[in-house]
């Protein structure tokens, strides 16, 4: 037997709430399947398993689990399973003389108990919708009637996101009431605090190093434009793409900034898997990992983004995407200020930030012309680098950005 641990899903995480099981004792389970929903001030994580086996002695829902903490036992192939205390079988019963009569109740029975334990058991009723136990109880606390909510989750269940993303929506006019007390999925100020909790954390331990360059911004434009004006609206592409991909490329080329620093020194990634950071409508942020960005083209590239930004923002991220990124990806877009000098995320050894792109003067041929442009900004772990190697990312990502077809 294998225990299946609470994971990190993240540097500043310390415990886990456990609010759903996606699989019951004795079912079979593979690498990547998703077996269970913990909360955390990030919200509702999907945790993946990377066992293969038979799941067996499951925590109980609404457990609190630290970080490391058995969640289940996973029986692998030709393990036996584990002895259970034999249960007393009933003797034959004597032959009555008569079937005695059904008991009848003072009223009609109703089958609420019945669907109760389903749907506390499993999250279903008869002839009603799927519903998560966390979402239904979550439901109840806020008036809500889930079997009528929209649902996103797996076979047309309706999962916690989607409840909270129904009472996010503006009430009907109504006599106004006090509002819910944050619970559970997203709780803005336990985010605040763990944020705040692992940037004091990295800049007490990191040695920060901090480079920055501004970069011509034009040809990239031009070939996004010229893109765009060629594929319809949900084929388009964002400059944020581009600035991504040229980050992914640039790492491949210089590895050493792509990874983790431990207590045995700097360990490679291994794949360029890095975390974009995602602003929450709530507050607060999560940077959770493209895994192999640098192998995907720049349309795949952009519905990875999306899909991304909008399961951050509903609840439906994974286990695996909070766990491995290997450097965080930041663009303060086109509203946001002209530069951004970021804090290292640890257990990883460095940051890459984008300002907005803003025209400026620029100098091309000898001569002061308007140009959009975009500053690029590294922070960086001195331990694991120095300024030349950072320089030589910054220097790796412009020459990616000026030539953006090859992107």
């Amino acid at each position: 037997m294998v225990a299946f641990a609470m994971p990190a899903l993240g540097a500043d995480m310390e415990t886990g709430k456990l609010v759903e099981w996606r699989v019951r004792p004795g079912d079979r389970v593979r690498p990547g399947q998703i077996v269970a929903v913990v909360e955390t001030h990030k919200g509702a994580i999907d945790v993946e398993c990377f066992l293969d086996g038979v799941i067996d002695d499951l925590a109980p829902l609404g457990t609190t689990l630290p970080v490391g903490a058995p969640m289940a036992q996973v029986r692998r192939a030709g393990e036996a399973a584990a002895a259970a205390p034999a249960a007393p079988r009933p003797a034959p019963a004597a032959a009555p003389a008569a079937a005695p009569a059904p008991p009848v109740p003072a009223a009609a029975p109703a089958p609420a108990p019945v669907a109760a334990g389903l749907q506390a058991a499993f999250g279903v009723a008869p002839s009603r919708a799927r519903v998560s136990p966390a979402a239904r109880r979550r439901a109840a606390e806020l008036g809500l009637a889930p079997d009528a909510l929209p649902a996103t989750g797996v076979d047309g269940a309706v999962t916690l996101a989607d409840v909270e993303l129904a009472a996010a929506r503006p009430p009907a006019p109504a006599s106004p009431a006090p509002a819910p007390a944050p619970r559970g999925g997203f709780d803005p100020a336990l985010m605040r605090q763990a944020i705040a909790a692992a940037m004091t954390r990295s800049k007490r331990e990191i040695p920060h190093y901090y480079l920055s360059a501004s970069v011509d911004f034009a040809a990239a434009q031009a070939w996004l434009d010229d893109w765009n004006a060629a594929h319809e609206p949900a084929e388009r592409l964002l400059p944020a793409v581009l600035l991504l991909k040229a980050s992914a490329r640039a790492l491949a080329e210089v590895p050493q900034l792509n990874g983790w620093w431990d207590k045995d020194g700097f360990r490679a990634g291994p794949g360029i898997h890095p975390g974009w950071a995602i602003a929450l409508r709530g507050g607060g942020l999560v940077a959770p990992a493209i895994h192999d960005a640098d192998r995907l083209s720049l349309p795949a590239l952009m519905a990875a983004m999306r899909d991304l930004v909008q399961r951050a923002r509903t609840g439906g991220l994974r286990s695996s995407e909070l766990t491995d990124p290997t450097v965080t990806v930041t663009s303060l877009g086109e509203r946001g200020a002209e530069s951004v000098l970021g804090v290292i995320y640890p257990p990883q050894v460095a940051i890459i930030g984008y300002g907005r792109v803003a025209v400026r003067p620029w100098v091309v041929a000898g001569a002061v012309v308007a140009r959009p442009l975009v500053t690029l900004t590294l922070a960086a772990d001195h331990r694991a680098s120095d300024g030349h190697l950072g320089g030589q990312l910054l220097a790796a990502i412009e020459r990616a950005l000026q030539a953006p077809s090859s992107l």
